[in-house]
């Protein structure tokens, strides 16, 4: 019974296999053709209510996505959100009991030389185990022409076609990495996403603005003392649930209802699938104080629905408010912005080949950084003058503009 054997005995049942069929178009003499092959992958359970973090490019075009837990049993996964910059998805099945989630450690204190592990469906065998060591910290590879990465962790563990999305672990058996790619023609030479980033990325797409259309105004940040983990508050966003019940910056959150908060992503689980007005208890620390409880009650992330289906109807786009600690992560000289969740055919949008993914970060001389913000300019005189409008995105971290023209659409 050696350390690995134990590190890996404590997260084998947190660990799934991904199985799905893609088509692809391939080049031939009739020009592109395409054709059905078979994709692999993994991912770990970050909720005990299904879901799951792999990479995109594991589920990326896959209609079935089929995940397969430790014990044999199968269940067909939808896609909830992805993230294209970092390649994270996440996805979700419905199993009929929580299952168990992943161990997680940090990649701030790792240290080239230290033993590490590798688990994932390495060529679709599934659960396959491999060991090495981290061969360097904070490489940056380009694997195509479309994708790049940065900041990964190099190991000489066997990383192979399947393991991407799986874990890679420490000797303790915490999650330090996502497995992501491997050097074409090359051999003990693998990569991972630093598990720091993944909490991240996952905390972004489980976030209760996403997925509830729920508002908490929370920003903060996993810190460490002694090497326990725990989450400071380094912003709340005026007027709302967070700082409406009292919530500051520099407290340390210790607990949401019964869920220990250690990340933002454990706040987003602890809040998830609740009701709007709901009163939900906090648990934090301020200063050299006693722990304190406060009542948090959920909101609605604001907005008027009819200005939703204006922007829909008069520019082509459904937009979604982008929580301030995304725009503070990814170092934006934007206060905030409105991602552009969907792109209406041949709508004014779509002629300025504005993408879903976009973050819409300003209209005219205005910012859009939420949803009143689009109510201002769509009641505008420029939009009752059906004028071209002038926009700016936000894309990769490079913003773009032009000029919208307004479809014919009455906002009341």
């Amino acid at each position: 019974m050696t350390p690995i054997v134990k590190a890996v005995q404590g997260v084998k049942e947190s660990i799934v296999n991904i199985h799905g069929h893609k088509t692809i178009s391939t080049a031939s003499a009739l020009g592109d053709a395409p054709r059905q092959v078979n994709g692999m992958g993994t991912g770990v359970i970050v909720d005990e209510r299904g879901y799951i973090i792999t990479n995109q490019h594991v589920v990326e075009g896959v209609r079935r996505i089929q995940v397969t837990l430790n014990g044999g049993t199968t269940y067909v996964a939808q896609l909830i959100a992805f993230d294209e910059k970092t390649d994270l998805a996440l996805i979700k099945v419905d199993a009929e009991k929580p299952l168990p989630v992943i161990t997680t450690g940090t990649s701030t204190d790792l240290m080239p030389g230290e033993t590490v592990i590798a688990v994932g469906n390495a060529y679709g065998y599934e659960n396959s185990v491999t060991r090495g060591i981290i061969s360097a910290l904070h490489r940056t590879v380009q694997v195509s022409d479309t994708q790049k990465y940065y900041d990964l962790i190099q190991t000489d563990a066997s990383i192979n076609p399947g393991n991407s999305g799986g874990p890679l672990l420490n000797i303790d058996g915490e999650m330090i990495g996502i497995n992501v790619a491997v050097r074409v023609g090359a051999q003990g030479i693998g990569f991972a996403i630093p598990v720091d980033t993944v909490m991240d990325i996952a905390s972004q797409l489980m976030s209760i603005q996403r997925l509830d259309q729920h508002w908490h105004g929370i920003a903060g940040e996993t810190k460490y003392l002694d090497g326990i983990a725990y989450l400071q508050v380094n912003a709340v966003d005026p007027n709302s649930p967070a700082s409406l019940c009292g919530v500051q910056a520099g407290d340390v959150i210790t607990a949401i209802e019964d869920l220990e908060v250690c990340r933002m992503l454990d706040v987003e689980r602890a809040l998830l699938d609740r009701e709007t007005g709901e009163e939900v208890s906090l648990k934090l620390k301020r200063g050299e104080g006693d722990e304190k409880s406060l009542s948090l009650v959920l909101q609605g992330q604001g907005g008027a629905n009819q200005y939703v289906d204006a922007a829909w109807e008069l520019l082509g786009i459904r937009v979604q408010s982008v929580p301030s600690n995304e725009f503070r992560s990814n170092n934006s000289r934007y206060r905030g912005g409105l991602r552009i969740t969907a792109v209406k055919a041949y709508s004014p949008a779509a002629r300025q080949q504005i993408r879903v993914g976009d973050v819409l970060v300003g209209m005219h001389e205005w910012e859009t950084i939420s949803v009143d913000n689009l109510e201002y300019i769509l009641k505008s005189d420029i939009i009752a003058q059906k004028r071209p409008i002038k926009f700016y995105i936000l894309r990769d971290n490079e913003t773009y503009y032009g000029d919208i023209a307004v479809a014919n659409y009455r906002v009341r």
